[in-house]
C-alpha cells in the first residue's frame, strides 16, 4: 500500500483538478459530483467504492485498482481501463457515458451497463463472458475476438458483431439486434 488510506468516508462536489486527492488506497468510499476530468490516477487504490455523477473523462489509469467498483450517471470519454491493473479488476456501470473508452484484452466477466452510451467503445479481445447490456447505446463499438458467451444484448441497440471472429455460445440478442450480426454479408433485412 502507498500512501493514504481512506475507508467509508464520502467526498462530495470536490473538483480534484483544484484540490488535490492523495495517492493511496480508498475503500468503501462515495465520490459524488466530483471531478476527475484528466487527473492522473495511476496506482490508486479503489474498492467497493461508488462514483455518482462525476467527471472522469480521459483522467490517466496506469495500474489503477478499480475492484467492486459501481459507477452511477458518471461522465467517463476516453478512459483505458486496459491500462488498469487487472487484479480483480470489477465494476458496473449505470447511466454513464462511456464513449471512446477502451477495455481492450481485459477480462471482466459479468460486468452490467445498464442505460448506458458506449459509442465506439473498444471491446477487442475482451472477456465479457455473462456480460449484460441493457438499454445501452453502442454505434461504432469493436467486438474482436471478444468473448461475449452468455452476454445479454437483446434491449441494446446499434451495435455490430462479426459471429465468425468472435465467441458468442449462449449470447442473448433481441430478433431486430440480428441485423448487427449480419452486417458484414452486406444483405439487406426487411
Amino acid at each position: 500500500m502507498l500512501g493514504t488510506y481512506i475507508q467509508d468516508h464520502i467526498f462530495d462536489n470536490i473538483d480534484f483538478t483544484e484540490t488535490t486527492l492523495e495517492r493511496g488506497e480508498y475503500e468503501e468510499c462515495t465520490f459524488k459530483n466530483c471531478n476527475f476530468g484528466e487527473l492522473n490516477l495511476s496506482g490508486f487504490i479503489f474498492d467497493n467504492c461508488t462514483f455518482v455523477g462525476c467527471n472522469l473523462s480521459l483522467a490517466k489509469l496506469f495500474g489503477t485498482a478499480l475492484r467492486g467498483i459501481r459507477f452511477d450517471s458518471c461522465k467517463m470519454l476516453g478512459l483505458h481501463f486496459d491500462d488498469c491493473n487487472q487484479f480483480g479488476l470489477s465494476f458496473m456501470f449505470k447511466e454513464c457515458q462511456l464513449n471512446h473508452s477502451s477495455f481492450y484484452q481485459t477480462k471482466i466477466k459479468r460486468t452490467v451497463f445498464k442505460n448506458c452510451q458506449l459509442v465506439e467503445v473498444d471491446f477487442a479481445e475482451c472477456d465479457l463472458a455473462g456480460s449484460v447490456f441493457d438499454n445501452c447505446e453502442m454505434s461504432g463499438t469493436t467486438f474482436d475476438r471478444t468473448n461475449i458467451e452468455k452476454a445479454d444484448f437483446r434491449t441494446s441497440h446499434n451495435y455490430i458483431i462479426n459471429p465468425e471472429n468472435n465467441k458468442m455460445k449462449g449470447a442473448k440478442f433481441s430478433l431486430s439486434g440480428v441485423v448487427g450480426l449480419l452486417s458484414k454479408y452486406g444483405i439487406e433485412i426487411v
